[in-house]
């Protein structure tokens, strides 16, 4: 399962399971020895070591096959009529004390055996890399920074140079085991102090999850982090590999298509000085160099069994060396020619571009514009938002806090011209094709897509919190009230929800479409005049409470979705026929998520976004903060995202009267 290329830096995973923490540990080693790293190389140095609680992480749990089984039917009943949820209800029965209940039986065994990871690790893994369509618009999503509030810092050489310098300054302070561990506090007063770190630091890893807990602090799952330098996905036939170098020093730079290399870390494994790094950015901004003719980037966008033949292609042709620089590189920094018009033209060039000068196999990339708007782009198999934001907060907080290289600095007097190189590459015609036809296939399917967002400037988290209603729920039942106003239905919808409070957790899934939320919907959108002002917020009420109790159940790993789908995994990997479960048509409904939403707020964060997960749906990236609603839709010509937002808008306008005791209109 785990094929070490080196037996201490790189590892090579194909369905990955065990995330290798002796491996990280001697990489802390060596960056943590290096006599000459200076306090300056560090974020900060945390008295708690990162890893201190990865050991004693409760195992994320398996739920009662019976639990699932009712959960699932109760996200069906507002999808289904009568006749079609009393056949799914038998269905799911018979799956209970059937063949479902062997499964479950041998998936607990499974589980019991394997006490390092999580029982969903594995299949979400192979789900990813086993996918075979175009990671762009399917997979990678974005996250676009605030500016730095000091307008001269974001000046494109300027900020580029910070934030490659702040990132490698992150990725030292992981690697030595100075980052703060990943906690979230519940009463950061007794837990996020100094006299419970210097306490908590001397309790033995295999116990200091418990000495956490204690003080209602709840550490989170950091074995995605190892992954977010030096790593890269790579296409193969048939399911994808991901690989990982430690040993890179260097950063790989996109700009015009044309891909460039020079070293971030010395020899000794400490930063270069980051006026050394500000002029190597400036040679490559300043590089006359034409755009590519046939820019390799645009490869990484192809169907993933296309690409891997292409790559075969490329390697036997002479461009191994080439390729294994670009694949163990730290990370992408992608220097873009365009400056954005707007927060609609920043959410499709960061989500896509022009796919000429991307790599979007690299775990993650930071796209700088013209205009010093920045974003990261990042690869979805090898982890969720957990790692890509932490590590973003991180860089936005270091760049406009301690910049390094700033407006009036000098670059250093090196000789850019040896640091750097631009990576050649020999094609011959049937990679030339390649590129070609991988660039119309990717201008038709952006150009299909279509973004639009809205800010609801009517109120916010503290109205609702002061009116005791969840805001995420109150967002939610805003979609829902949407989508019917709009389209006269209640369909699948998917929000995601992170499990990192367990070792090796992912994500679970929390379904918003209740018999709660179809019920108001209907009052709301249709009879309004039918009920009181009572009425209507006791439904408001009730909504909120019950989309409260999902998320709780998803955040402590007690969904649905993914145990079925660890079920149908297990079943499928012994050739074993599905059960009608799998085979009904409305499980199939409900995961085809027409509403795919995620919520994101961070200080560092302006806006994020990703494409609908089916042709007929819409990717909903929202965030309610303390006095306005934010929304960030995708869609394709199947749904009208204008019209959509519109109706969110006049949803929550009525959910506020409502709220404000004015009659709705």
């Amino acid at each position: 399962m785990a094929a070490f290329l080196s037996a201490q830096y790189a590892v090579c995973l194909r369905k990955p399971g065990l995330i290798h923490f002796r491996r990280f540990a001697v990489i802390s080693a060596r960056y943590s020895s290096s006599r000459t790293s200076s306090s300056a190389d560090y974020l900060h140095q945390s008295v708690v070591p990162s890893m201190h609680y990865q050991k004693s992480l409760p195992r994320l749990p398996i739920p009662k096959l019976e639990d699932t089984i009712r959960r699932y039917l109760a996200a069906q009943k507002p999808l289904l009529d009568g006749a079609q949820f009393a056949t799914t209800e038998k269905i799911a029965q018979d799956f209970l004390n059937g063949v479902g209940k062997e499964l479950h039986e041998e998936l607990v065994v499974q589980d019991k055996n394997n006490k390092h990871t999580s029982y969903i690790s594995r299949p979400w893994f192979d789900m990813y890399l086993s996918a075979r369509d175009s990671v762009v618009l399917n997979s990678n999503p974005f996250m676009s920074f605030n500016p730095d509030p000091k307008e001269e810092y974001n000046e494109q050489l300027v900020r580029s140079a910070n934030m490659v310098c702040s990132a490698v300054r992150f990725m030292k302070t992981l690697r030595a085991g100075l980052l703060e561990p990943e906690v979230f506090h519940l009463n950061p007063a007794k837990s996020d102090t100094d006299s419970f770190k210097n306490f908590i630091r001397w309790v033995p890893p295999s116990l200091s999850w418990y000495g956490a807990y204690m003080v209602n602090a709840y550490p989170l799952d950091m074995s995605q982090y190892f992954r977010l330098f030096n790593s890269t996905r790579i296409p193969k036939r048939g399911g994808d590999e991901l690989f990982s170098d430690e040993k890179g020093r260097h950063l790989l730079v996109m700009r015009k298509g044309n891909m460039y290399v020079f070293d971030v870390v010395d020899k000794d494994g400490n930063m270069v000085k980051p006026a050394e790094i500000h002029s190597h950015l400036k040679y490559i901004l300043s590089d006359s160099t034409q755009a590519a003719s046939f820019p390799l980037g645009i490869l990484t966008s192809e169907n993933r069994d296309v690409w891997a033949g292409l790559r075969e292609k490329l390697v036997a042709t002479g461009n191994a060396e080439a390729l294994g620089l670009v694949d163990s590189a730290l990370f992408c920094l992608c220097l873009d020619e365009e400056s954005m018009r707007d927060h609609i033209h920043i959410s499709h060039n960061m989500l896509h571009g022009d796919g000429c000068n991307r790599w979007y196999d690299k775990s993650f990339s930071i796209i700088i514009a013209k205009d010093g708007q920045a974003a990261i782009n990042f690869e979805h198999a090898w982890g969720d938002g957990v790692a890509v934001l932490r590590f973003q907060n991180e860089v936005f907080k270091d760049t406009t806090e301690k910049p390094l290289v700033h407006p009036g600095s000098a670059p250093a007097t090196v000789d850019s011209a040896s640091a750097v190189r631009r990576l050649q590459f020999h094609l011959d015609r049937e990679l030339e094709n390649g590129v070609q036809k991988a660039k119309e296939n990717f201008d038709l399917a952006i150009s299909k897509l279509t973004i639009d967002a809205m800010e609801f400037k009517k109120g916010g988290k503290e109205q609702l919190k002061k009116s005791k209603l969840s805001p995420d729920a109150v967002a939610q039942l805003s979609f829902q009230m949407a989508f019917l106003r709009q389209y006269g239905q209640t369909v699948a919808t998917y929000e995601s929800c992170s499990t990192a409070a367990f070792r090796h957790g992912r994500t679970e899934t929390i379904r918003p479409a209740s018999v709660h939320t179809k019920r108001c919907s209907h009052a709301f959108v249709h009879e309004p005049s039918k009920h009181s002002m009572e009425e209507l917020r006791a439904m408001l009420n009730e909504c909120s409470k019950y989309h409260s109790q999902l998320t709780k159940e998803a955040a402590m790993g007690q969904g649905f979705d993914r145990h079925l789908f660890a079920l149908r995994y297990l079943a499928m990997s012994k050739d074993q026929a599905l059960h009608s479960l799998y085979t009904d048509p409305a499980y199939a409904a409900i995961n085809h998520n027409i509403l795919s939403t995620s919520t994101l707020t961070s200080p560092a964060v302006s806006l994020g976004g990703f494409a609908p997960v089916v042709p007929d749906g819409f990717g909903v990236g929202y965030g309610v903060h303390d006095n306005w609603i934010g929304c960030n839709v995708s869609s394709y010509p199947a749904r009208d995202v204008h019209e959509f937002l519109q109706c969110v808008h006049k949803s929550l306008e009525d959910i506020f009267s409502v709220l404000e005791g004015k009659p709705l209109s």
